[in-house]
Parts: structure tokens; C-alpha cells; sequence
């Protein structure tokens, strides 16, 4: 384009040379100050749009600065440099638009998918309730004060995680602005907290950290991270995590995009761990980071994910008409709309539930799993369950339950308890402080158990599922034992025009509980009468029975 100009203008040259050494120097320092602050990844869409707003700005200053104009007296044609450049910018801009769209595809076909018809049910041992953000983050704020130099600081991003077997909520401590970070050039280090004890207290762990999130200039991890890989794209905030010796690192994801888009391929995520004290950073492949790092792949890009996998199913087009198939997450997670959680072995996945795109419409689809190290998308269609409520349902019935107190559901999860698709929700204050565990059947929105504890929450649900006769088979898949002997005491009580039998059998500390709409002839029951039964025993010593047989009233088991 300069050299264009320079030959153009043959009486001017002096002066073009001028304006054209002017104009060069002056986009270089802004096209510097500009990727300095905005950091774009090394993309082939980003270089050219680039190429396109810096040829734009180049050539409009010429055409002020020299005597060139952009139209000839004779023709009023285009120039060769102005009409090239517009042509270009004809082809190109639109042309990524319509990669990017067409690409929607191959960024949905990239996940690795597997799609299973009902989740397992949950161990009788197991309380898979974690404490809710908002929860842990208030407690952490009130202990702020126990960080050197308080006034300098403020929370930073909660990120849950697994450090020496307990899953806690790990923050660090974050500058609140330039002239803070300016003064103290260094946090101060982190706090944690248990992510399944709602009366533990945070703990401050003090750690001199350089490079944070919230440092300026060459000290903020994500510039360190570009400045170490700038043909990568950074997904999401870059989160802390910490390893089994207490040293925290930094942890990004990233992903080079599909073809000549910036859409990710799901299959080659990477993940970028930043050395908060020197800022060296190590690049590794999302499932081959180091073992401490359970969530490699942001809770930013699980979103996205689901996003692929749920609304271009069938490609763009279907997204917008017909939709066929299409199913929408819903934003009901604790982080971007994801909701971390552990499986029995310890692994981290990204939970979200989805529902149809139709309005007016709060019955859950289905619900995804992402693997927060893999990537790797489980899909429980809940085609046994239909007709169950979704995530946003399950919190207005929480959010209506409790009115004069202003008291609101937070993260929601389904769980299948005993064959029952039940959500499960925190139960906060306007505070964001605990008040309550809720229970809620997905099918059945007025089957609600409230606790103050996941433990005798879980256990209040499961005896409320056994003794509600709508539940033919309470206890799903959950392993029975046989027992027998002689009743010692015996209650029944009626619960929704329902009959129920309590009892106890002599030298046994179990409470039995059975519902009459599974044996009718249980109500018969009386102390001294012989019985052998299947049941489900607790750990709270207390059982559901499911098959029982009464000597001299039964000759076979009740069924």
C-alpha cells in the first residue's frame, strides 16, 4: 500500500514519503498498544481482521495526508489499492462468518459423547452434597482479615478440588486494583475450605504469588501464558489449584481452533501450569496435566461444550429452525453454569441439566457429565424418567417453600436415589449463608424433605420413599438382607391415607419400617409374632423392608 502510494504520487514523493513513514510508525505503536491489551491468539481469522482494520486505518490516513483521492475525475472508479482492499474485506470478513457457522458441526462431532439411559443409583454410604459456593465464599470473605495487609486484597476465584482426599474450595487472595498490585507487587497466598462440612472454618495458607490473575503488566497469567504460547486460544479465567505439598499453581485451558476458524476441537484441549512465584509455565494435554490438577479443562469450557453438544446436534440451521433434537443446558451451576461434583473414585465432572428450547417448557431432557480432566461427554438421557422436572424447577420450589424469608435454592444436582431421580438443592439466606438441605422428587414436584445435614436429609428422603405408596420399589437396586425373628414392639401410623408398620425384633437395635401397599398384612402385626423378611439396612440402623412373611398369617412372603 505504501509503495502504491509513493508511486501514485510522482510530484509529491517527498511528501507522500513523509505521511507514509507518519502513518506506518503510528499504526505500529497502536497495533503494539493494541495487542499488548487485548492479547488476540495467532489465528488466521484474528491476523486477517487485523490486516484488514490496519490496511482501513492505513489507507484512509493516506488519502487525508497526500494528495491522492480515492476516485478519479475521469471514471469515478475505485483506485487499484482501494478497490483491492475492499474487495478483500467483501470476501473475507463474511467468509469466516460463514466457516464459522458451517463449523459448528465439526466442533460438535469433536466431543467424545456417550450417552447411557439412567445414572447408577447412589451408595446408601455415600452424601454426595457439597457445600455451595456462595456458602463457602461468604465464610472465607469474614476471615479476610487474618491476611497481611488486608485492605490490599480481595477473593478471588473458588475453585473445588481433591488435596489429600478432602474436597475443599481452594481462593486466592487477589489485588483489588493498579495501585494495590502497584504497592504490594506480591499476594500473599490462599485460603481453603472443606467443600462437604458446612461448620468448618477457612484456613489461610500464606505463600508469596508474583503472578496472579489480578497483577498488571507481565505479571498477569494469562499474559504469561500468551507470551508463552500466543498461537493458543485461553478459554476462561485461569483458575488455582494446588498440589499435595500445598504449592499452588495456575492452571489455563487451552485449544488451537478447527481449520480456519477460532471453534475448538474437544478432543485436543491442552491445559497451561503457571508457576505463581516465577511464571514458568508447562504445557501439557488436558488429561496428561499433573495428578494433582483435577480440572484442567475450565468449568468455561465444559459450558461450551455442553453448548455443541446440546444446540447444534443437527448443525446451525436446525438450531434456529426445526430444532430437532436440540436440548438447551440450563444455567442453573455454580460455575458458568456447570456445577462441579466427585464420583466415587475421586474424579471431577462438570454437571449440567437440559431442557427443551421450547418456552413455558421446565421438564428435564437429560443431564450431562463432562470428565473435568478428559473432556469426555456422558450423556444420561432420562428416557426411563420422563416428565421430571428440571434444575430451574426443582429451585423454585425451594425459593416458594421458604417467601417471608427471601430463602433460595443454589446448586442444584440429580441424583438417582433408590431407583428415584431426585434433585437435591442448597437451601441459602439472602446472605448466602446455610439454612437447609432440600430433597425434591424430579417427578414429583410435592415430594419435598428438608435437613439440616446431607446425612439425615438423605436418610428422611429414603424412609419418606418407602412409606409413600406411589413407590412400588423404594430401594431400586440397592442390595437386600435377610433377617428373622421374634417382634418386640410394634407402631402404625397412616401417612397420606397410607399405612405404615414400624417394629422391632428382640436383641436387634434395627428399626423396620414397611408400607401396608406392599403388605397388606403387615398392619396385622403384634408383639411376640414370628417373621422373616428382605430388607434394606441403613447405616442409621433403621431398614425398608420389602418382602416379609408373618408365621400363622403369611405362607408365602408378602410381596
Amino acid at each position: 500500500m505504501a509503495v502504491f502510494f509513493i508511486i501514485q504520487n510522482k510530484k509529491y514523493r517527498v511528501t507522500t514519503v513523509k505521511a507514509v513513514g507518519l502513518v506506518f510508525a503510528t499504526l505500529f505503536i497502536l497495533g503494539v498498544i493494541t495487542v499488548y491489551i487485548l492479547m488476540p491468539p495467532i489465528t488466521i481469522p484474528n491476523m486477517t481482521i487485523a490486516n484488514l482494520v490496519i490496511g482501513t486505518a492505513g489507507m484512509i490516513s493516506l488519502y487525508a495526508l497526500t494528495k491522492s483521492k480515492p476516485f478519479t475525475k475521469s471514471t469515478k472508479h475505485f483506485d487499484t489499492i482501494t478497490g483491492a482492499l475492499i474487495l478483500f474485506a467483501i470476501i473475507a470478513i463474511p467468509g469466516f462468518i460463514l466457516l464459522g457457522i458451517l463449523s459448528l458441526d465439526d466442533a460438535h462431532q469433536s466431543i467424545a459423547t456417550k450417552e447411557v439411559e439412567e445414572a447408577k443409583p447412589l451408595d446408601q454410604d455415600a452424601t454426595p452434597i457439597v457445600v455451595s459456593p456462595e456458602f463457602a465464599r461468604n465464610k472465607v470473605q469474614k476471615a479476610m482479615s487474618v491476611v497481611p495487609n488486608t485492605q490490599f486484597y480481595d477473593l478471588g476465584k473458588l475453585q473445588v478440588q481433591k488435596v489429600n482426599n478432602d474436597i475443599v474450595f481452594v481462593a486466592p487472595v487477589e489485588f483489588t486494583g493498579f495501585w494495590k498490585y502497584f504497592r504490594g507487587k506480591e499476594t500473599e497466598g490462599y485460603f481453603t475450605i472443606s467443600a462437604t462440612d458446612i461448620n468448618a472454618q477457612p484456613k489461610f495458607i500464606e505463600g508469596k504469588m508474583k503472578y496472579t490473575n489480578s497483577s498488571y503488566f507481565n505479571h498477569q497469567v494469562s499474559r504469561t501464558i500468551y507470551n508463552a504460547h500466543p498461537n493458543y486460544i485461553q478459554n476462561g479465567e485461569p483458575q488455582i489449584e494446588v498440589d499435595e505439598e500445598g504449592k499452588p499453581w495456575y492452571v489455563q485451558t487451552l485449544y488451537k481452533p478447527i481449520g480456519l476458524t477460532n471453534k475448538p476441537n474437544l478432543q485436543k484441549l491442552h491445559a497451561a501450569v503457571v508457576d505463581p512465584v516465577t511464571g514458568d509455565v508447562k504445557l501439557y494435554k488436558s488429561d496428561q496435566a499433573p495428578e494433582f490438577i483435577e480440572g484442567s479443562i475450565s468449568s468455561e469450557m465444559a459450558s461450551e461444550e455442553n453448548e455443541y453438544f446440546g444446540k447444534y446436534v443437527h448443525g446451525w440451521l436446525n438450531s434456529i429452525f426445526g430444532k430437532k433434537d436440540v436440548k438447551i443446558p440450563n444455567e442453573s451451576g455454580t460455575e458458568t453454569s456447570v456445577t462441579p461434583l466427585f464420583d466415587e473414585n475421586g474424579a471431577m465432572y462438570y454437571f449440567t441439566d437440559m431442557s427443551s428450547p421450547k418456552e413455558n417448557i421446565d421438564s428435564a431432557l437429560g443431564y450431562t457429565l463432562i470428565n473435568a480432566r478428559t473432556g469426555k461427554l456422558t450423556y444420561y438421557n432420562g428416557e426411563q424418567n420422563n416428565g421430571i422436572m428440571d434444575s430451574k424447577g426443582a429451585k423454585e420450589i425451594v425459593n416458594k417453600e421458604f417467601p417471608e424469608k427471601k430463602w433460595t435454592g443454589s446448586m442444584p444436582i440429580l441424583y438417582n436415589i433408590d431407583g428415584n431421580p431426585t434433585w437435591v438443592v442448597n437451601v441459602l439466606d439472602p446472605n448466602g449463608l446455610f439454612k437447609h438441605y432440600a430433597y425434591i422428587k424430579a417427578a414429583d414436584s410435592d415430594f419435598v424433605v428438608f435437613g439440616d445435614t446431607a446425612r439425615s436429609t438423605l436418610e428422611s428422603y429414603r424412609l419418606a420413599l418407602a412409606q409413600d405408596p406411589s413407590n412400588v420399589e423404594s430401594t431400586g437396586e440397592a442390595s437386600l438382607e435377610k433377617r428373622n425373628g421374634t417382634v418386640e414392639r410394634v407402631l402404625v401410623t397412616t401417612q397420606d391415607k397410607n399405612q405404615v408398620v414400624q417394629f422391632l425384633l428382640q436383641d436387634d437395635p434395627i428399626i423396620y419400617t414397611v408400607n401396608s401397599g406392599k403388605a397388606p398384612r403387615a398392619i396385622f402385626l403384634q408383639t411376640g409374632d414370628k417373621v422373616e423378611l428382605e430388607a434394606n439396612i441403613r447405616d442409621n440402623q433403621t431398614a425398608i423392608v420389602e418382602t416379609i412373611s408373618i408365621e400363622g398369617l403369611t405362607t408365602t412372603p408378602e410381596q
